[in-house]
C-alpha cells in the first residue's frame, strides 16, 4: 500500500475536532503497517488554507495521496465507513448517516 497523506481541517479545540483527531489516530494505531502522514489545520488560525481547499464544514479530512483526493466530513466516528474509505477495511462501504464521504474531483 502506498504511503497515505491527509489534511484534517478542524475548528479550534472543540469536542468534535478532538474526537475526529482521536478517531483518526486510533484507526491508524490499529493498522501499524500502514504508512501515513497527517497535517492538522485549524481553520481559525489558518483560514486561508481552508479557503484554498474549499472547506465548508469541520471537521473535514482530505486524503491528498494517493489520488484521487477523497473527503470525509464529520468526526470520523463511523468506524466501518471511515476505515473502508481509507482503505483500512476489506468490507463493502455502507451508507453513511452522519459522515459524508466523497471523491474530490472538482477541488484539485
Amino acid at each position: 500500500m502506498p504511503k497515505l497523506a491527509f489534511e484534517l481541517f478542524v475548528t479550534g479545540r472543540t469536542r468534535q475536532s478532538q474526537r475526529a483527531i482521536q478517531n483518526l489516530r486510533g484507526y491508524f494505531a490499529e493498522a501499524p503497517d500502514v504508512e501515513y502522514e497527517m497535517t492538522i489545520i485549524d481553520v481559525v488560525e489558518q483560514p486561508e488554507r481552508a479557503e484554498e481547499r474549499h472547506i465548508l464544514a469541520t471537521p473535514t479530512l482530505i486524503r491528498t495521496s494517493p489520488l484521487p483526493p477523497l473527503r470525509i466530513i464529520g468526526d470520523l466516528s463511523e468506524r466501518d465507513v471511515v476505515k473502508q474509505a481509507l482503505g483500512l477495511l476489506g468490507a463493502s462501504l455502507s451508507t453513511a448517516t452522519q459522515t459524508q464521504v466523497s471523491e474530490d474531483h472538482d477541488h484539485e
